[in-house]
């Protein structure tokens, strides 16, 4: 694992070399790496774990919710955590939250989706069926290009214009459900996995306040009211679709868990934020790691010990950042 010096500045690379993944099969939506097979499809889930959480509604927004064993009789924190495009019902995402209510934060993960999680390849089948026309049209014959198709269909259907308003319906909601963890806390923390890894960005930063609620970027920014960072600290696992732009209205401490030779969150996006945050003086840590498949670092099985030992890392790495925040 490479480990980024945060006090020195990388260098942008001049273009993107565009590096196949070290993982057989995890393969990029699409040549402009919008999303990949792990960000749709959860890995094997670890055998004996069951989900403690339960799903109920904050803000009327499904929501899965675990809390620490002993909470509230021991001081918690609140934590928001965005998942992939799995989306709640995927028990390795309840696991993954589960991990974190077990480190002493209660844990709310909302469905950012609307009832509307990524397509995976069990669905593909029923899409052929239900669309020929669209299929021969296009000629989309491989299951990875009709996959990539509905992917990005899936992605044209979930903005921030859609996402943010959800997010900021459940953080208000869940700020006075759990007062007392954000009380203690001292605001909400946050964490995101893929899809989820940008939104982290977008909330810890300082938007335009039509933007932070929902509505589309105007050409002219010049007297509209910014808002503050709705968190107090994040981390953001292998994002997907973080852009430059993306990075610069982060106020925030980040932390980073990227992956080396990664299509879906580029070499020149990372070096951008390692550059951007030393130069503005954000504290982050930005660490890579090296033969691992985008999307390691959710729960889920590999044969790989190296891809068990690194996703253990990474997931101290987000504890440790959450708690000396």
């Amino acid at each position: 694992m490479a480990e980024d010096n945060p006090e020195a500045g990388a260098p942008v690379p001049e273009k993107d070399t565009a590096p196949q993944s070290v993982i057989p099969g995890d393969t990029p939506a699409q040549s402009g790496a919008s999303m990949g097979e792990h960000c749709v499809t959860d890995r094997p889930t670890p055998a004996g774990a069951t989900p403690t959480g339960e799903v109920s509604k904050i803000a009327d927004v499904d929501c899965y919710v675990t809390r620490p064993s002993d909470y509230p009789h021991s001081p918690s924190k609140l934590l928001l955590l965005l998942s992939s495009g799995t989306g709640i019902q995927s028990t390795n995402n309840q696991l993954q939250a589960d991990a974190f209510a077990q480190e002493n934060f209660v844990v709310v993960m909302p469905d950012m989706f609307g009832g509307d999680p990524a397509p995976n390849s069990a669905n593909i089948q029923a899409f052929e069926e239900e669309n020929p026309s669209i299929i021969e049209q296009v000629k989309l014959r491989a299951t990875e290009t009709v996959q990539s198709f509905m992917i990005d269909m899936w992605l044209a259907r979930q903005t921030p214009e859609k996402v943010l308003p959800i997010l900021q319906k459940i953080i208000a909601g869940a700020k006075e459900e759990f007062a007392d963890a954000v009380s203690n806390g001292g605001g909400v923390y946050g964490v995101g996995y893929c899809f989820g890894g940008r939104y982290i960005l977008l909330l810890g930063s300082e938007l335009p306040d039509t933007v932070a609620q929902g509505e589309a970027p105007k050409d002219e920014e010049e007297g509209i009211v910014k808002k503050e960072p709705v968190l107090k600290t994040g981390a953001c696992a292998h994002g997907t679709q973080v852009s430059q732009q993306d990075v610069e209205k982060v106020k925030i401490p980040l932390s980073l868990v990227c992956v080396e030779n990664d299509q879906l969150f580029p070499d020149e996006v990372r070096d951008y934020a390692q550059k951007h945050f030393t130069d503005q003086k954000i504290e982050h840590e930005i660490k890579t790691y090296p033969g691992v498949p985008h999307g390691f670092a959710v729960v889920g099985e590999y044969e790989d010990a190296k891809v068990k030992e690194a996703q253990t890392e990474a997931f101290s790495q987000i504890t440790a950042w959450l708690k000396a925040h």
